[in-house]
């Protein structure tokens, strides 16, 4: 199977028995996860949002490239191998086609997200509902008041505290 995200860098890998915890929500983020076999949930304040089973599935991608503290809990809820990548934000500033290929499956995800978002409001139609959806699907393409500037570099971008897009 085709490894799409795999950057050229050494990386370690870990393995994880059912209940295991890889990832604490509000941890220091750093580091990026491949999962090369098993499963693992994603819980977010303390509500299950997502189990990975596709092998070369990506978590950990966001407090890498934002910056921040982890936003979720990811627990192996099958045995797993997972490959960590301990300093991912300085493989992305200096690895371009990483870089390339982490943008790519992140922008994937966010369109998949959107697609779901509109057809989730083309069903509710008129429905109070609907207004949490324009809601969350506002929130996804225009995260702050205004649109943050462009940093400068590459570099800039990586070397930022708080990454490329400012809270």
């Amino acid at each position: 199977m085709h490894n799409p995200v795999t950057p050229a860098s050494s990386y370690t890998t870990v393995r994880l028995a059912p209940g295991e915890v890889l990832i604490t929500q509000g941890a220091p983020g750093g580091s990026l996860y491949v999962l090369e076999e098993g499963e693992l949930g994603v819980i977010r304040d303390g509500v299950e949002i997502a189990t990975v089973s596709r092998p070369f599935s990506v978590v950990g991608e966001m407090s890498v490239v934002l910056g921040t503290p982890t936003s979720a809990t990811v627990r192996a809820t099958k045995e797993s191998r997972v490959r960590v990548f301990s300093d991912a934000r300085s493989t992305l500033s200096n690895d371009a086609d990483f870089a390339f290929r982490m943008a790519y499956l992140m922008a994937s995800r966010l369109d998949a997200t959107s697609a779901l978002l509109v057809e989730h409001k083309r069903k509710q139609g008129g429905k109070a509902e609907s207004d949490l959806m324009s809601r969350l699907f506002n929130a996804l393409h225009l995260p702050n008041d205004e649109p943050p500037a462009p940093p400068a570099d590459r570099q800039e971008m990586f070397s930022s505290p708080q990454g490329a897009f400012p809270r």
